[in-house]
Protein backbone atom coordinates (compact mmCIF):
# COMPACT_ATOMS: atom_id res chain seq x y z
CA UNK A 1 0.00 0.00 0.00
CA UNK A 2 1.38 3.49 -0.82
CA UNK A 3 2.21 5.17 2.16
CA UNK A 4 0.72 8.34 0.76
CA UNK A 5 -3.16 6.82 1.80
CA UNK A 6 -2.09 5.10 4.99
CA UNK A 7 -4.00 7.59 7.36
CA UNK A 8 -7.13 6.96 4.93
CA UNK A 9 -6.24 3.44 4.87
CA UNK A 10 -6.25 3.58 8.59
CA UNK A 11 -9.91 4.91 9.23
CA UNK A 12 -11.34 3.04 6.24
CA UNK A 13 -9.35 -0.06 5.61
CA UNK A 14 -6.85 -1.59 3.11
CA UNK A 15 -9.12 -3.32 1.56
CA UNK A 16 -11.59 0.09 1.14
CA UNK A 17 -8.61 1.66 0.06
CA UNK A 18 -7.85 -0.91 -2.62
CA UNK A 19 -11.34 -0.43 -3.78
CA UNK A 20 -11.05 3.28 -3.73
CA UNK A 21 -7.65 2.97 -5.88
CA UNK A 22 -9.40 0.56 -8.64
CA UNK A 23 -12.89 3.09 -8.75
CA UNK A 24 -13.32 5.30 -11.95
CA UNK A 25 -15.20 8.71 -10.71
CA UNK A 26 -17.52 10.63 -13.24
CA UNK A 27 -17.92 14.54 -12.26
CA UNK A 28 -19.97 16.26 -14.31
CA UNK A 29 -19.12 19.86 -13.81
CA UNK A 30 -15.51 21.63 -13.03
CA UNK A 31 -17.08 24.48 -11.78
CA UNK A 32 -17.45 25.00 -7.42
CA UNK A 33 -18.49 21.34 -6.72
CA UNK A 34 -16.48 19.81 -9.27
CA UNK A 35 -13.11 21.31 -8.03
CA UNK A 36 -13.80 20.55 -4.46
CA UNK A 37 -14.62 17.26 -5.28
CA UNK A 38 -12.31 16.06 -7.96
CA UNK A 39 -9.50 17.29 -5.38
CA UNK A 40 -10.85 15.04 -2.71
CA UNK A 41 -10.87 12.26 -4.94
CA UNK A 42 -7.79 13.08 -6.35
CA UNK A 43 -5.79 13.46 -2.93
CA UNK A 44 -7.95 10.07 -1.62
CA UNK A 45 -6.04 7.68 -4.77
CA UNK A 46 -9.70 7.23 -6.94
CA UNK A 47 -8.21 5.39 -9.73
CA UNK A 48 -9.48 7.53 -13.00
CA UNK A 49 -11.03 10.80 -12.36
CA UNK A 50 -13.35 11.98 -15.90
CA UNK A 51 -14.21 15.37 -15.28
CA UNK A 52 -16.53 16.87 -18.25
CA UNK A 53 -17.65 20.43 -18.21
CA UNK A 54 -18.55 22.96 -20.84
CA UNK A 55 -16.89 26.03 -19.96
CA UNK A 56 -13.82 28.11 -19.65
CA UNK A 57 -11.83 29.87 -16.48
CA UNK A 58 -13.26 33.59 -15.56
CA UNK A 59 -12.04 36.00 -13.27
CA UNK A 60 -15.55 35.21 -10.89
CA UNK A 61 -14.73 31.73 -10.58
CA UNK A 62 -11.56 32.09 -8.66
CA UNK A 63 -13.66 33.06 -5.29
CA UNK A 64 -14.55 29.58 -5.15
CA UNK A 65 -13.08 27.24 -7.54
CA UNK A 66 -10.03 26.22 -6.31
CA UNK A 67 -8.09 24.14 -8.83
CA UNK A 68 -8.00 27.88 -11.10
CA UNK A 69 -5.29 30.54 -10.54
CA UNK A 70 -5.43 33.76 -12.74
CA UNK A 71 -2.89 32.40 -15.70
CA UNK A 72 -6.12 30.08 -16.34
CA UNK A 73 -8.08 33.02 -16.88
CA UNK A 74 -5.67 35.08 -19.21
CA UNK A 75 -5.46 31.89 -21.37
CA UNK A 76 -8.81 31.03 -21.39
CA UNK A 77 -8.69 27.53 -20.58
CA UNK A 78 -11.65 25.20 -20.53
CA UNK A 79 -11.69 24.23 -16.89
CA UNK A 80 -12.01 20.49 -17.57
CA UNK A 81 -8.67 21.13 -19.02
CA UNK A 82 -7.25 23.43 -16.06
CA UNK A 83 -8.72 20.83 -13.49
CA UNK A 84 -6.53 17.85 -15.79
CA UNK A 85 -3.75 19.76 -15.27
CA UNK A 86 -4.22 20.57 -11.59
CA UNK A 87 -5.15 17.14 -10.63
CA UNK A 88 -1.93 15.34 -12.17
CA UNK A 89 -0.14 17.80 -10.30
CA UNK A 90 -1.63 16.81 -7.23
CA UNK A 91 -1.23 13.32 -7.69
CA UNK A 92 0.37 11.43 -10.49
CA UNK A 93 -0.33 7.79 -9.61
CA UNK A 94 -3.56 7.97 -10.58
CA UNK A 95 -5.59 8.91 -14.44
CA UNK A 96 -7.09 12.12 -14.57
CA UNK A 97 -9.50 12.48 -18.29
CA UNK A 98 -10.55 16.10 -19.16
CA UNK A 99 -13.47 16.47 -21.85
CA UNK A 100 -14.80 19.93 -23.14
CA UNK A 101 -18.29 19.20 -23.81
CA UNK A 102 -21.65 20.39 -23.27
CA UNK A 103 -23.64 17.36 -21.51
CA UNK A 104 -26.64 16.81 -22.65
CA UNK A 105 -28.80 13.34 -23.42
CA UNK A 106 -27.50 12.68 -27.03
CA UNK A 107 -24.18 12.19 -25.05
CA UNK A 108 -24.31 11.68 -21.52
CA UNK A 109 -24.61 7.82 -21.93
CA UNK A 110 -21.29 7.30 -23.55
CA UNK A 111 -19.48 9.50 -21.09
CA UNK A 112 -21.18 7.36 -17.83
CA UNK A 113 -19.90 4.20 -19.73
CA UNK A 114 -17.36 2.19 -17.56
CA UNK A 115 -17.36 4.35 -14.68
CA UNK A 116 -18.26 3.49 -11.30
CA UNK A 117 -19.93 5.90 -9.81
CA UNK A 118 -21.09 9.84 -10.89
CA UNK A 119 -21.04 13.30 -9.19
CA UNK A 120 -23.20 15.80 -9.81
CA UNK A 121 -21.38 19.20 -9.89
CA UNK A 122 -23.40 21.08 -12.28
CA UNK A 123 -24.88 24.15 -11.94
CA UNK A 124 -28.08 24.25 -13.49
CA UNK A 125 -31.50 21.47 -12.19
CA UNK A 126 -32.08 20.57 -16.35
CA UNK A 127 -28.58 18.54 -16.71
CA UNK A 128 -28.64 17.43 -13.61
CA UNK A 129 -32.21 15.68 -14.91
CA UNK A 130 -30.42 14.45 -17.62
CA UNK A 131 -27.79 12.80 -15.84
CA UNK A 132 -30.24 11.41 -13.19
CA UNK A 133 -32.21 9.42 -16.46
CA UNK A 134 -28.85 8.25 -17.29
CA UNK A 135 -28.21 7.21 -14.47
CA UNK A 136 -31.17 5.50 -13.77
CA UNK A 137 -31.08 3.73 -16.96
CA UNK A 138 -27.53 2.79 -16.62
CA UNK A 139 -27.55 1.31 -13.15
CA UNK A 140 -24.89 3.47 -11.62
CA UNK A 141 -25.16 5.33 -8.36
CA UNK A 142 -25.75 8.95 -8.73
CA UNK A 143 -24.82 11.30 -5.84
CA UNK A 144 -26.50 14.84 -6.44
CA UNK A 145 -25.62 17.75 -4.82
CA UNK A 146 -26.11 21.65 -5.29
CA UNK A 147 -25.50 24.67 -3.35
CA UNK A 148 -26.01 28.61 -3.79
CA UNK A 149 -25.46 31.53 -0.95
CA UNK A 150 -24.93 29.65 2.38
CA UNK A 151 -26.59 26.82 1.66
CA UNK A 152 -25.84 23.76 0.38
CA UNK A 153 -28.33 20.28 -0.60
CA UNK A 154 -27.25 16.61 -1.40
CA UNK A 155 -28.63 13.25 -2.11
CA UNK A 156 -27.17 9.98 -2.95
CA UNK A 157 -29.92 7.77 -5.63
CA UNK A 158 -29.47 4.05 -5.94
CA UNK A 159 -31.19 2.71 -9.07
CA UNK A 160 -34.02 0.20 -7.87
CA UNK A 161 -33.85 0.94 -4.45
CA UNK A 162 -34.36 4.79 -3.52
CA UNK A 163 -36.32 7.80 -4.96
CA UNK A 164 -34.94 9.26 -8.11
CA UNK A 165 -34.15 12.88 -9.10
CA UNK A 166 -37.66 12.99 -10.76
CA UNK A 167 -39.55 11.07 -8.10
CA UNK A 168 -38.49 14.52 -5.77
CA UNK A 169 -39.03 17.13 -8.77
CA UNK A 170 -41.92 18.81 -6.30
CA UNK A 171 -40.56 17.80 -2.91
CA UNK A 172 -36.42 19.28 -3.39
CA UNK A 173 -36.35 23.21 -2.51
CA UNK A 174 -35.41 24.37 -6.16
CA UNK A 175 -36.75 27.52 -6.98
CA UNK A 176 -35.52 30.72 -8.41
CA UNK A 177 -32.46 31.25 -6.68
CA UNK A 178 -29.01 31.11 -8.40
CA UNK A 179 -25.71 32.43 -7.82
CA UNK A 180 -26.32 35.21 -10.34
CA UNK A 181 -29.26 36.73 -8.01
CA UNK A 182 -27.95 35.62 -4.70
CA UNK A 183 -24.10 34.74 -5.06
CA UNK A 184 -22.23 31.83 -3.33
CA UNK A 185 -19.90 31.65 -0.24
CA UNK A 186 -17.11 29.04 -0.57
CA UNK A 187 -17.37 27.92 2.58
CA UNK A 188 -20.66 25.94 1.42
CA UNK A 189 -19.10 25.08 -1.54
CA UNK A 190 -16.67 22.98 0.44
CA UNK A 191 -19.27 21.38 2.91
CA UNK A 192 -21.52 20.36 0.61
CA UNK A 193 -18.64 18.62 -1.48
CA UNK A 194 -17.47 16.94 1.62
CA UNK A 195 -20.85 14.94 1.95
CA UNK A 196 -20.77 13.93 -1.65
CA UNK A 197 -17.33 12.39 -1.90
CA UNK A 198 -17.95 10.79 1.63
CA UNK A 199 -21.17 9.44 0.07
CA UNK A 200 -18.86 8.21 -3.04
CA UNK A 201 -16.39 6.69 -0.28
CA UNK A 202 -19.46 4.59 1.71
CA UNK A 203 -20.44 3.24 -1.55
CA UNK A 204 -17.03 2.26 -2.78
CA UNK A 205 -17.24 0.60 0.76
CA UNK A 206 -20.08 -1.64 0.36
CA UNK A 207 -22.09 0.48 2.93
CA UNK A 208 -25.15 0.91 2.93
CA UNK A 209 -26.45 4.38 1.40
CA UNK A 210 -29.78 5.71 2.51
CA UNK A 211 -32.06 7.97 0.85
CA UNK A 212 -31.98 10.82 2.89
CA UNK A 213 -31.81 14.58 1.92
CA UNK A 214 -28.78 16.37 3.42
CA UNK A 215 -28.94 20.19 3.98
CA UNK A 216 -27.28 22.74 5.68
CA UNK A 217 -27.09 26.82 6.05
CA UNK A 218 -24.12 27.34 7.02
CA UNK A 219 -25.12 30.93 7.49
CA UNK A 220 -27.90 30.59 9.33
CA UNK A 221 -26.91 27.30 11.40
CA UNK A 222 -29.30 25.26 10.41
CA UNK A 223 -29.01 22.04 9.14
CA UNK A 224 -32.01 19.24 8.41
CA UNK A 225 -31.94 14.97 7.63
CA UNK A 226 -35.09 13.70 5.42
CA UNK A 227 -35.55 10.51 4.48
CA UNK A 228 -37.28 10.52 1.03
CA UNK A 229 -38.06 6.64 0.55
CA UNK A 230 -41.84 7.02 1.23
CA UNK A 231 -41.63 9.66 -1.80
CA UNK A 232 -40.40 6.78 -4.41
CA UNK A 233 -42.74 7.03 -7.56
CA UNK A 234 -43.64 3.55 -8.65
CA UNK A 235 -45.04 5.22 -11.51
CA UNK A 236 -41.89 7.55 -12.09
CA UNK A 237 -41.15 7.91 -15.68
CA UNK A 238 -37.35 8.02 -14.66
CA UNK A 239 -37.13 5.16 -12.45
CA UNK A 240 -40.78 3.14 -11.95
CA UNK A 241 -41.86 0.49 -14.26
CA UNK A 242 -41.90 0.84 -17.89
CA UNK A 243 -39.47 3.85 -17.69
CA UNK A 244 -39.68 6.12 -20.78
CA UNK A 245 -36.35 8.65 -19.33
CA UNK A 246 -37.38 11.57 -20.68
CA UNK A 247 -34.80 14.04 -20.40
CA UNK A 248 -32.80 11.52 -22.53
CA UNK A 249 -35.15 12.38 -25.21
CA UNK A 250 -33.46 15.58 -27.28
CA UNK A 251 -36.92 17.47 -28.34
CA UNK A 252 -37.18 17.33 -24.26
CA UNK A 253 -33.22 19.32 -23.88
CA UNK A 254 -32.60 22.69 -23.27
CA UNK A 255 -30.76 24.28 -26.51
CA UNK A 256 -30.29 27.86 -25.05
CA UNK A 257 -29.12 28.49 -21.19
CA UNK A 258 -28.22 31.52 -19.36
CA UNK A 259 -25.56 30.88 -17.26
CA UNK A 260 -25.58 31.13 -14.16
CA UNK A 261 -23.47 35.10 -12.45
CA UNK A 262 -22.14 35.44 -16.23
CA UNK A 263 -23.92 37.72 -18.35
CA UNK A 264 -24.22 35.07 -21.11
CA UNK A 265 -26.35 32.84 -22.60
CA UNK A 266 -24.94 29.38 -23.83
CA UNK A 267 -26.42 28.30 -27.36
CA UNK A 268 -26.03 24.20 -28.61
CA UNK A 269 -27.38 23.78 -32.22
CA UNK A 270 -29.44 20.91 -32.77
CA UNK A 271 -26.76 18.85 -34.57
CA UNK A 272 -23.32 18.71 -33.46
CA UNK A 273 -20.33 19.23 -36.14
CA UNK A 274 -16.77 19.27 -35.68
CA UNK A 275 -15.22 22.99 -37.31
CA UNK A 276 -12.03 24.40 -37.19
CA UNK A 277 -11.21 26.37 -35.12
CA UNK A 278 -8.06 28.08 -37.18
CA UNK A 279 -10.23 27.99 -39.92
CA UNK A 280 -12.94 29.98 -38.52
CA UNK A 281 -10.17 32.44 -37.22
CA UNK A 282 -9.01 33.30 -40.44
CA UNK A 283 -12.55 33.44 -41.67
CA UNK A 284 -13.24 36.55 -39.29
CA UNK A 285 -9.75 38.34 -38.90
CA UNK A 286 -10.31 41.81 -39.56
CA UNK A 287 -14.04 41.43 -38.80
CA UNK A 288 -13.92 40.85 -34.83
CA UNK A 289 -11.22 42.14 -32.60
CA UNK A 290 -9.61 40.70 -29.52
CA UNK A 291 -8.85 37.34 -30.93
CA UNK A 292 -8.07 34.41 -28.50
CA UNK A 293 -7.42 30.74 -30.09
CA UNK A 294 -6.47 27.94 -27.98
CA UNK A 295 -6.55 24.07 -29.06
CA UNK A 296 -9.80 24.03 -27.31
CA UNK A 297 -11.91 27.46 -28.11
CA UNK A 298 -11.92 30.35 -30.00
CA UNK A 299 -12.88 34.00 -28.03
CA UNK A 300 -13.31 37.37 -30.04
CA UNK A 301 -15.22 40.44 -30.27
CA UNK A 302 -18.46 40.66 -32.35
CA UNK A 303 -20.45 43.90 -32.86
CA UNK A 304 -20.53 44.79 -29.21
CA UNK A 305 -20.66 40.90 -27.45
CA UNK A 306 -17.99 38.62 -26.70
CA UNK A 307 -18.21 35.18 -28.52
CA UNK A 308 -16.62 32.42 -26.88
CA UNK A 309 -17.00 29.50 -30.02
CA UNK A 310 -16.26 25.64 -29.20
CA UNK A 311 -15.41 23.37 -31.99
CA UNK A 312 -18.67 21.44 -31.44
CA UNK A 313 -20.94 24.47 -32.38
CA UNK A 314 -21.39 25.68 -29.21
CA UNK A 315 -21.06 29.04 -28.25
CA UNK A 316 -21.26 31.34 -25.12
CA UNK A 317 -22.63 34.94 -25.83
CA UNK A 318 -21.32 37.68 -23.30
CA UNK A 319 -23.55 40.62 -22.74
CA UNK A 320 -26.76 39.38 -23.21
CA UNK A 321 -29.32 37.41 -21.06
CA UNK A 322 -31.92 37.38 -23.89
CA UNK A 323 -31.92 33.61 -25.75
CA UNK A 324 -33.56 35.33 -28.33
CA UNK A 325 -31.12 38.06 -28.53
CA UNK A 326 -28.03 35.52 -28.38
CA UNK A 327 -29.56 32.97 -31.27
CA UNK A 328 -29.50 36.04 -33.46
CA UNK A 329 -26.16 37.18 -32.60
CA UNK A 330 -25.05 33.55 -33.22
CA UNK A 331 -26.54 33.53 -36.38
CA UNK A 332 -24.64 36.79 -37.59
CA UNK A 333 -21.64 35.19 -36.07
CA UNK A 334 -22.22 32.08 -38.20
CA UNK A 335 -22.48 33.96 -41.73
CA UNK A 336 -19.04 34.68 -41.47
CA UNK A 337 -17.37 32.51 -39.52
CA UNK A 338 -19.18 28.89 -40.29
CA UNK A 339 -19.96 29.80 -44.16
CA UNK A 340 -17.30 28.82 -46.14
CA UNK A 341 -16.22 31.24 -48.71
Amino acid sequence: MNNRYARQALFLGNNVQQCIQQAKVLIIGAGALGSASSEMLARAGVGQITIVDRDYVEWSNLQRQQLYDEEDVQQKVPKAIAAKKRLEQINSEISIVGIVEDVHGLNIEELMKDHSIVVDATDNFETSLIVNDAAMKQGMPYIFGACVGSYGLTLPIIPGETPCLHCLLNHLPMDAMTCDTVGVMSPIVQVTAAYQVTQVFKWLAGKTMAPIVQSIDLWKDEKAEINVQKLKNPSCPSCGEGPTYPFLQFENQMKTHVLCGRDAVQLRPGITQTHSLQEIANKINGQVTHIVLNLHLLSCHFEEYRIVFFADGRAIIHGVTDPKIARAVYNRFSQIGLVAK
